[in-house]
């Protein structure tokens, strides 16, 4: 490694080192270099970054050996879906592109907007490509028939990048779902959505990691006027997992439906972070996160509505956060905010945690229901209501918190 490439990021850890060595290996691009020199100015993100002050990357990343355990299973079923794979191995696309999807695999990097402000994204975006795989993948959407588009990121005994940029013309529609299964030491990807004028997208989002694991997903969301952008999560967090969205409502009358919930054991630690700039009039944001905790195990939520003053009149946002910590030991940081210089808004956010109802367990016992039960019972019921939006995924995401609550 030459010292300019060994410079590039101050007091480096391994992990750090290994990052700036695979970068050096990429072909030469300044796009690239750009991409690759806003990770560097912060490094692996850590707890002296008010932004990640919960969610240490840099002491939880040792090196990017691969982990002693495969990628988790994929429970997003594969059939009817158009299913694009992305692994250390290579990049798998869907045998048929129906009409209505225009896919084009790009071997160079493409710019990054605001790639300072995600720094794991724009790590993402400088070390995707190579073997076989595309430095961008771009897909056009002109249909409102697609197939739901699957993405799936593991690695499987190295660390893995990708980049996906979605474009959704006016007035079409796609569902698409997302696993995100570890299998590495690092893996982390960026997704981008462009939602053109009266388009409308469903994402559902499944993560699942080991605790030897790190996992970042990060999605840069961009509506025009009347497009509806909805959004399910679950995750099961990992050694360290971060799913970050930042949404920009640009032109007026666009909707965001942000719901997640994360359930998560010990030694693993979830992270959602959210970020959502009304930049535009009469724009409307619902946001429901929802989580369950056990001893040893980490949650974090960070959700922030910014709404500029001349921009954002008529913003109608609401964001609401409720935690359950199952056990003694369980761990949940939350940090809402609202960041607002208009003056016609209406804008909410709440923030609970707390145990389960002693007295919803004590009517459920009284009716001869044993105790491991009756919690798996109301804490599904806690956290259903963040799946409501997910459509034909909405019972794929119930029954892997049923199993996970069964098994804790």
């Amino acid at each position: 490694m030459t010292t300019a490439l060994r410079d590039m990021i101050a007091n480096p850890t391994t992990a750090e080192l290994e990052l700036v060595a695979r970068y050096g290996m990429q072909p030469e691009d300044s796009r690239r270099e750009r991409l690759f020199e806003a990770f560097s100015r912060t490094g692996l993100p850590h707890r002296r970054l008010e932004a990640w002050k919960w969610t240490d990357f840099k002491v939880a990343l040792q090196g990017l050996d691969c982990p002693s355990t495969p990628p988790a299973h994929d429970p997003i079923p594969h059939a009817g879906a158009l299913v694009f794979r992305f692994s250390p191995n290579g990049y798998f696309p869907p045998d048929h592109i129906p009409d209505g999807l225009n896919v084009f695999e790009k071997d160079e990097a493409q710019a990054l907007g605001a790639a300072e402000d995600v720094p794991l994204g724009a790590l993402a975006a400088s070390l995707s490509g190579g073997k076989a795989r595309p430095a961008t993948l771009l897909l056009e959407v002109t249909s409102k028939e697609l197939p739901r588009l699957h993405f799936q990121f593991s690695g499987e005994g190295e660390a893995n990048f990708a980049r996906v940029v979605v474009v959704v013309r006016s007035d079409m529609a796609l569902t698409v779902s997302e696993s995100h299964l570890g299998g590495a030491g690092l893996t982390s990807s960026v997704i981008e959505f462009g939602l053109r004028k009266g388009s409308a997208v469903n994402r559902t989002v499944y993560q699942r990691g080991t605790s030897e694991e790190t996992i970042a997903s990060t999605a840069l969301v961009h509506l025009d006027a009347d497009s509806h952008y909805t959004q399910t999560s679950l995750a099961f967090g990992a050694k360290v997992a971060r799913l970050e969205t930042r949404v920009t409502h640009q032109e007026p009358s666009a909707k965001a439906t942000l719901n997640a919930a994360y359930l998560v054991g010990k030694d693993l630690h979830a992270d959602f972070t959210t970020h959502v700039r009304h930049g535009a009039n009469s724009c409307v944001t619902r946001q429901l996160t929802k989580g369950a905790v056990l001893n040893g195990g980490t949650g974090v939520f960070q959700g922030k509505f910014f709404v500029p003053r001349t921009a954002g009149q008529y913003t109608d946002a609401d964001m609401q956060h409720k935690a359950l910590l199952l056990e003694d030991g369980a761990v949940v940081f939350a940090k809402p905010e609202l960041e607002i210089y208009a003056d016609d808004v209406e804008c909410a956010h709440g923030n609970t945690s707390g145990a389960l109802d002693d007295d919803q367990l004590f009517y459920m016992r009284q009716r001869g229901l044993p105790e491991k039960t009756a919690r798996a019972l109301l804490t599904q019921a806690f956290v259903a209501e963040a799946f409501a939006e997910a459509g034909a995924l909405e019972e794929v995401l119930r029954a892997e918190a049923e199993s996970w609550l069964a098994a804790v």
